[in-house]
């Protein structure tokens, strides 16, 4: 969610088992709109711990490793130091702020630990912590983007007028047709995430579409301010198969939308 995210992913943390910008654990977000990177290494990093501090749903662990000490975040585990421990590395953060812990990290590695279960919030497809993510096996959609996926809105909002507007179905069953093309889309909010590698990530629904063809949810990127519910006009560029790096693609993003009441 090629995974999804699979936080920001999540995933196990990543799109992981990706990009979990996490239901469960929104108060950690980079503390600076810096990219996610993904790490230079092999994708797992070896050594022992040195210290662990806990900050549920996470555990976030300094390791001596090959490379010099680093800061991991796995799901929660009971470490101690001396141990040795192999993290599967999904995405690097920089700047990471965690406001559980109170602290910035100049670098985290966001990953599980190898041969341990991911913990339910992590569990795939959900991202990282941070990072916005690509959902489902075969990214066909966000449905399942920042952990959870959003509810399937019950009732229809009726639909932008005027040029290039379509229904949230209609911009998945369309993509190719309209990739880099501007489109307009009405609908409701049903998930809401700022300060996520410097963009607002919005979940938009308008009762078309179902979970079970992927395509009753839309992932709309934005600078723009609005909450949970409200019912907006977005108005931005169709991307498709847009890959967000560290292995994350979204089949499906209205990018740099401007978002109207």
């Amino acid at each position: 969610m090629r995974l999804a995210p699979s936080l920001l992913a999540t995933g196990a943390l990543a799109a992981c088992t990706l990009l979990a910008c996490h239901s469960s654990a929104q108060d950690e977000k980079p503390a600076a709109a810096a990219p996610a990177a993904a790490p230079a290494a092999a994708g797992t990093i070896q050594g022992t711990v040195l210290e662990v501090l806990p900050a549920p749903p996470y555990s976030y662990i300094r390791i001596k490793a090959a490379q010099g000490e680093v800061w991991a975040a796995v799901p929660a585990a009971d470490l101690k130091a001396g141990a040795q421990v192999t993290v599967q590395v999904q995405v690097r953060m920089e700047k990471f702020q965690s406001t559980a812990l109170q602290r910035t990290f100049d670098a985290v590695y966001m990953g599980t630990l190898a041969g341990a279960a991911p913990a339910a919030p992590m569990a795939a497809p959900a991202p990282a912590p941070g990072v916005p993510p690509a959902p489902g096996p075969a990214m066909a959609s966000a449905a399942s983007a920042h952990g959870a996926a959003p509810p399937v809105l019950a009732e229809k909002v009726a639909r932008a007028t005027g040029p290039n507007a379509h229904t949230v179905a209609e911009l998945h069953s369309a993509k190719t047709a309209l990739k880099d093309q501007p489109v307009v889309v009405r609908g409701r909010i049903m998930k809401y995430m700022e300060g996520i590698m410097g963009r607002t990530w919005i979940h938009l629904g308008d009762g078309t579409g179902s979970p079970q063809n992927r395509d009753f949810d839309l992932v709309v990127t934005t600078s723009d301010k609005a909450k949970v519910g409200d019912v907006v006009t977005v108005k931005g560029t169709l991307r498709v198969n847009k890959d967000i790096g560290s292995g994350y693609v979204y089949a499906v993003l209205v990018e740099d939308a401007k978002i109207v009441r």
